[in-house]
């Protein structure tokens, strides 16, 4: 039996435990169920979009084809040397897709990776893009939960399963690492968080979304949460002034700046008490941008913001440790204080020489849900955030979640 014969049938090993159907050594089921035949040598791999392409260069660098966006200089820091110089392919899924079959077929890849929600839609696209290029296309589920499932099964399919299952393993102690610190807290001394996307901060990620996934992993209370599941919603100042998170994290510079300086947000709570925080983003988000195995390291960042008085693992050992080992590069002092500078409060340094967080547990209780829109709103002792005493959030009940994705044109026939 040969090598790549062998990886095969591992690979499918590791997806029928996950409960796909018995198939052939030379298919693989992704995430979505569906069979893909994959090449004898994976050499070359183009992923879809930003998640896809954090995953295939954690996992194996020199197989990756290209950036999908540009690295810009101070992103490039973070990266190691060899890989900065890559060329930027473009994205073949996403609000910024301009990549064609076409350009995919000149750019000779063996297989492309598109990692992100499983939806018909996607599914769809998948099947028309592999035949319009005639290129295996597999979808990954990008579920933090899942992800050392995800790696070790993509690591054996790109052939470096070691790796692979190195990284899950550090993945497996993040996630039952955070979840055992939940343990010792009951719902009532959980924060109310609000976790503010782009320039304004106001978008925010709904529970059950990528952006609000390492936030609900973390267990606290996501302020949001009364206005729907599963995407992300706008609101307006009116509305998160009033609802009065006790903190948050900003994904922009400029909604973090906006938060300290401008006074229409000086009663909110978090303001008040100097708990905003700004999202590392080099060379990718630990929360979100994008929603992959980027967000491992923002676990450990988030417990030490909303917990501090628990014990902890020291956060510069962690976030040295994790940039060795997923992105291959030794971080220097100074692009550690870069990255922790605006993440850790006003004055705190992120403790050194504490005690490991505690270890495996059971799922942390669910926190207790927020009153229905129109009923009078609950007392939060000072300095938890809430909502403001005489109202609930106005037009909450009016925004729904974001529409469906709406059914993607069908791509051009393959040429003869």
């Amino acid at each position: 039996m040969s090598l790549r014969s062998l990886a095969a049938r591992v690979a499918v090993a590791v997806l029928l435990l996950a409960g796909a159907a018995p198939v052939r050594a030379a298919d693989f089921v992704d995430s979505a169920m569906r069979r893909v035949v994959l090449p004898d040598h994976v050499a070359r791999v183009m992923a879809a979009g930003p998640t896809a392409e954090v995953l295939v260069f954690v996992l194996a660098p020199d197989k990756l084809v290209g950036w999908t966006r540009p690295r810009y200089d101070k992103r490039a820091g973070y990266l190691p040397a060899k890989y900065r110089h890559l060329p930027v392919v473009g994205r073949i899924t996403g609000p910024y897709a301009r990549v064609t079959p076409a350009e995919v077929r000149r750019l000779h890849p063996d297989l492309v990776i598109d990692a992100g929600p499983i939806s018909p839609e996607r599914i769809a696209f998948a099947d028309q893009f592999q035949r319009a290029s005639g290129v295996p296309y597999i979808l990954v589920d990008d579920t933090l939960q899942r992800t050392p499932a995800i790696l070790r099964s993509i690591g054996t399919v790109l052939g470096v399963a070691d790796r692979a299952n190195d990284l899950a393993l550090y993945a497996e102690h993040a996630l039952t690492a955070v979840r055992g610190n939940l343990l010792i807290l009951s719902p009532e001394n959980r924060p109310r968080v609000y976790y503010g996307r782009r320039t304004d901060g106001l978008e925010t990620g709904l529970p059950g979304s990528p952006p609000a996934d390492a936030i609900n992993e973390v267990g606290v209370i996501n302020v949001a949460n009364r206005l729907g599941r599963d995407a992300r919603v706008a609101i307006t100042p009116e509305q998160l002034r009033l609802l009065n998170p006790s903190i948050i994290i900003a994904e922009d510079r400029t909604f973090y700046n906006a938060l300290m300086r401008e006074p229409r947000w000086r009663g909110v709570n978090a303001v008040v008490e100097r708990q905003v925080y700004l999202e590392p983003s080099e060379p990718y988000g630990w929360i979100d941008d994008p929603p992959g195995v980027n967000r491992l390291i923002g676990l450990y960042w988030l417990t030490n913001v909303f917990y501090p008085d628990t014990l902890q693992e020291d956060l510069r050992t962690n976030v040295k440790g994790f940039y060795e080992k997923f992105y291959g590069v030794t971080l220097t002092d100074k692009q550690l204080d870069s990255l922790l500078r605006l993440a850790v409060k006003p004055g705190q340094k992120p403790a050194a020489g504490a005690e490991p967080l505690v270890g495996l547990g059971a799922a942390p209780p669910t926190p207790a849900p927020l009153p229905p829109v129109g009923a009078a709103p609950r007392a939060h002792p000072p300095g938890r955030g809430g909502l403001v005493p005489g109202g609930n959030v106005p037009g909450a009940s009016a925004i729904p979640p974001l529409p469906p994705i709406p059914p993607l044109p069908p791509l051009p026939p393959a040429p003869k």
